[in-house]
């Protein structure tokens, strides 16, 4: 990484570092900041459209197959709805683990990819993570300095916000940012939100084929280039996710959220537990609320809240 670039992921580290408890002011620019003061487990959450940074430390993410450890010179574009398995691996000794969630507002992607030519569609092999660019990393730290003056969010948010999304269209992350642009014809994010808003169903890939009203191979394909996974396989993630939501927050048993979601084994649903979060259902969910006891009772930083149950930002 270039010494500019460095510099320019120093100064995003420095806003983050400063504003991470203010949730209400990040949300205003479209931004969620996480501080985690140690490495984490495995943990959940449901990522929407966005742009997804490390500023200091290094995080594992779990996307389908793709499985690896990154840190301040990458970033992960989110196109659509995804279930994102994440864990804090690494925290700096002074600043912990920082990060930023940027939200992609599929108006502004659309409106900026009009005006930009020559956007196609995902080079074979790309990868799931994006490199810096000098002009991006400049972008983005004047769009996140935007937080140490609220006055001037409301006018120069906006204009700085479309020189991210130009810099990103720019890099080969390109084909998975306009992939967020909203569509009424889009064949993944249509078969995203019917898988999610009906979980418990017991969807194959040709039945998800027709109700969106395409090929397989076609369904197939999109949402591989999408999202990094099957439909199949994302669907497997997403119950898996749920179902620990429910076994943590709500109480339920691994059989009840297993049910809930849509396993028809006990079994089969424990296996797969297991293998994505290295523990069975229960032991996991015993483990996870004694932390967020633990956390409540204030003896733990109430900044690494989002590591203990979401793996970070």
């Amino acid at each position: 990484m270039d010494e500019s670039t460095s510099g320019r992921l120093d100064q995003v580290a420095d806003v983050i570092l400063r504003k991470a408890d203010n949730h209400a002011l990040a949300g205003r620019l479209g931004f969620r900041l996480s501080r985690v003061t140690a490495a984490t487990g495995l943990g959940y959450q449901r990522y929407g459209p966005s742009l997804s940074i490390v500023a200091a430390g290094r995080k594992r993410t779990i996307i389908g197959d793709d499985d690896r450890a990154w840190g301040r010179e990458r970033f992960i574009i989110t196109p659509v709805d995804l279930p994102v398995v994440a864990a804090v691996v690494e925290a700096e000794e002074e600043r912990g683990f920082l990060a930023a969630r940027w939200q992609l507002s599929p108006i502004l992607v659309a409106e900026v990819a009009a005006a930009m030519p020559g956007n196609g569609q995902p080079p074979v092999g790309m990868d799931r993570l994006g490199t810096w660019t000098q002009p991006l990393a400049d972008a983005f730290a004047r769009l996140i300095s935007l937080l140490d003056e609220p006055e001037h969010m409301a006018f120069l948010g906006p204009l700085v916000a479309r020189e991210v999304i130009v810099r990103l269209l720019q890099t080969d992350q390109a084909p998975r940012v306009l992939a967020a642009v909203a569509d009424s014809d889009a064949v993944v994010p249509r078969a995203v939100a019917l898988l999610t808003d009906r979980l418990d169903e017991p969807w194959t890939v040709d039945a998800l084929a027709a109700e969106v009203r395409t090929s397989q191979p076609t369904l197939f394909r999109r949402f591989k280039d999408a999202t990094s996974m099957t439909p199949m396989q994302y669907l497997k993630r997403l119950r898996l996710g749920e179902a620990r939501h429910r076994m943590v927050v709500f109480g339920d048993s691994a059989a009840q959220a297993a049910s809930a979601v849509g396993y028809r084994s006990a079994s089969h649903f424990s296996r797969d537990y297991r293998h994505l979060y290295g523990e069975t259902p229960a032991a996991d969910a015993v483990r996870t609320r004694l932390q967020l006891r633990t956390w409540q009772e204030g003896r733990l930083p109430a900044a690494g809240l989002d590591g203990l149950t979401l793996g970070g930002a």
